[in-house]
C-alpha cells in the first residue's frame, strides 16, 4: 500500500510540475511579446510546445500495453523525450529480456513518414521477391514488415513500421517469428494513439 501511495504522490507532482512549467512558459511568452522581444516569446512557446509533447507522450504511454504475450514491458527503460525543432514527441518501450525482447518505438513528426508511404502506395515496392520485405496491415493500418536473418546465428528479427498521420511506430521482434511480431502489434491500441498524436 505503501508502494501505490508513493506511486501515485510522484505521478501527482509530475503532472503539477508540468503544468507549472506550461504555465511559466506561457507567461514569459505573452511578456516577452508583449514587449516586443520576439526572439524570447518565440523560445518561451517553443518550450510550452516541448511541455505539451511531453505530457502527450506520457498519455500514449499509458496506452501501450504492459505485456506482449509472456514479455513483460521494462517500466524502468520506458523513455519520453520530445525535440519540437526536429521531431515531435519520441516514445520508447522494449519488452521481455535477454535474446527474445520487443522494442516498440514512435516518433511523431518523423522523417522517414514520406519513404514508408511510398512504399505501402506501391505494391510492387512494398512486397519483395524473396520475402525479405512485405506490406502487413494491422488494425486497419498498413505498414511495411522487414525480415532479416542474421547468417551467423541463423535467428530472425522482424522489423514493422506502421505510420499514421505524420507518426512512425516502429515495433522490432528480436528472435521471432513473422506470427509473433504481428499478435504484438496486435495488442496496441493503434487507433487510440492515432488520436492522441494527430
Amino acid at each position: 500500500m505503501k508502494n501505490i501511495l508513493t506511486l501515485l504522490f510522484f505521478a501527482a507532482a509530475t503532472t503539477v510540475t508540468l503544468a507549472q512549467d506550461f504555465n511559466k512558459n506561457l507567461a514569459s511568452a505573452k511578456t516577452s511579446y508583449s514587449g516586443g522581444n520576439l526572439e524570447d516569446a518565440r523560445f518561451a512557446m517553443q518550450q510550452m510546445m516541448n511541455d505539451l509533447d511531453i505530457a502527450i507522450g506520457k498519455e500514449v504511454m499509458k496506452m501501450l500495453p504492459a505485456k506482449m504475450d509472456a514479455f513483460a514491458a521494462n517500466a524502468k527503460n520506458d523513455n519520453v523525450t520530445a525535440n519540437t525543432g526536429l521531431t515531435g514527441v519520441l516514445i520508447h518501450r522494449d519488452y521481455g529480456t535477454g535474446e527474445k525482447t520487443v522494442s516498440l518505438d514512435m516518433m511523431s513528426n518523423s522523417p522517414l513518414i514520406s519513404s514508408i508511404n511510398a512504399i505501402l502506395s506501391i505494391p510492387f515496392i512494398g512486397n519483395s521477391g524473396d520475402g525479405t520485405q512485405k506490406v502487413v496491415k494491422v488494425s486497419g493500418y498498413k505498414g511495411v514488415l522487414q525480415k532479416n536473418t542474421n547468417t551467423e546465428t541463423n535467428k530472425t528479427e522482424f522489423t514493422l513500421q506502421i505510420p499514421f498521420g505524420s507518426t512512425l511506430l516502429t515495433l522490432i521482434n528480436k528472435d521471432s517469428s513473422e506470427a509473433d511480431i504481428l499478435r504484438h502489434a496486435n495488442t496496441i491500441p493503434l487507433a487510440q494513439i492515432a488520436k492522441m498524436v494527430q
